[in-house]
């Protein structure tokens, strides 16, 4: 099979015949075998009522409902493990993303050979309220994840299979696939400039909220990159630093303390007067902790079953 066309969707029972129409036209002109895997996440309009009376028309045409809205990246998830396509195309449902541009994303994957090609809206009709907030986000992404790319969020993205098949997707990481795809070791990742169109049915699932849990979303998966199979290495050498600091300022105190004593023979003042001596005790209890977070870190990583994943290119 050529391509398998991963769609996930909440409430699009209207944009979904014109969407699948679309998407059969593109690919007969071009004589793509492929496949359309809708994920239902957890719709409370028709759409499932919908993506069956599609899929007893045309037998390409399959889906996945949620039980519950669980999120845009387990859809992706329960579709990339149905996928048998080669080329594996996401889109979103509601007619912002358009079926002409695969043909060369698919191009793109099978001559090109990129790994996976993101679809960049290089002109949006967004409103202000959105596109500002989404220029920041893909700056500071850019900046995380070293991947020049302007749209990490755009729903139109092609995937060599292997790509698919070697990375999961979890929470709200669907925002980072292409820095998940490179921590996995697909380093050829393209960018097409792509259309958007305005919606043309039901309203915007967008909520401010997805940026404030999407950097943290970023935070995290640089820290599991770089410390997730090594934590000593953060929290050790942190929590060292932080008790050279109290060891030191510890130091300092004792030091002051003796040459008063030396010079006037007396034990005042007290050492509890000096702010060295809290910066001993912060330091100290810091590095202390921060080390043993280190070790507990490693612990875990030792018993874990993913202590030995690689992704394994070739095997002969």
């Amino acid at each position: 099979m050529d391509i398998s066309v991963v769609v996930p969707l909440y409430n699009e029972a209207g944009s979904l015949p014109e969407l699948n129409e679309w998407i059969g036209r593109v690919m007969a002109e071009n004589g793509y075998k492929y496949e359309v895997i809708y994920v239902d996440d957890g719709s409370t309009d028709d759409s499932w009522t919908v993506i069956k009376q599609l899929s007893e028309k045309d037998t390409r045409v399959c889906g996945i409902k949620f039980r519950r809205n669980y999120g845009k990246s387990p859809a992706l998830h329960c579709g990339f493990q149905k996928a048998q396509g080669d080329v594996v195309i996401t889109m979103d449902a509601d007619l912002q993303d358009s079926p002409d541009e695969i043909p060369e994303l698919y191009r793109m994957i099978r001559e090109d050979g990129y790994d996976l090609v993101s679809g960049w809206k290089k002109k949006r009709y967004d409103p202000l309220s959105k596109t500002i907030p989404t220029k920041i986000f893909n700056a500071t992404a850019r900046k995380f994840s070293g991947l020049k790319l302007h749209d990490f969020n755009c729903g139109l993205k092609s995937y060599n299979k292997k790509v698919i098949k070697s990375i999961e997707i979890y929470n709200d990481m669907h925002r980072y696939i292409p820095y998940l795809a490179r921590i996995a070791g697909f380093n050829k990742i393209g960018e097409k400039v792509v259309q958007h169109q305005a919606r043309k049915y039901g309203s915007t699932k967008f909520g401010i909220n997805r940026f404030f849990n999407g950097y943290l979303d970023l935070i995290t998966l640089w820290f599991t990159s770089r410390f997730g199979k090594k934590p000593m290495h953060f929290f050790g050498v942190l929590g060292s630093l932080m008790f050279l600091i109290g060891f030191i300022a510890l130091v300092i105190v004792l030091a002051m303390k003796l040459a008063s004593i030396l010079s006037s023979g007396e034990l005042k003042p007290l050492i509890t007067n000096s702010p060295y001596f809290y910066i001993s005790l912060t330091g100290m209890i810091l590095g202390t902790q921060l080390f043993l977070t280190g070790f507990i870190g490693e612990l875990i990583v030792r018993n874990s079953s993913q202590r030995n994943s690689y992704v394994i290119e070739e095997d002969v």
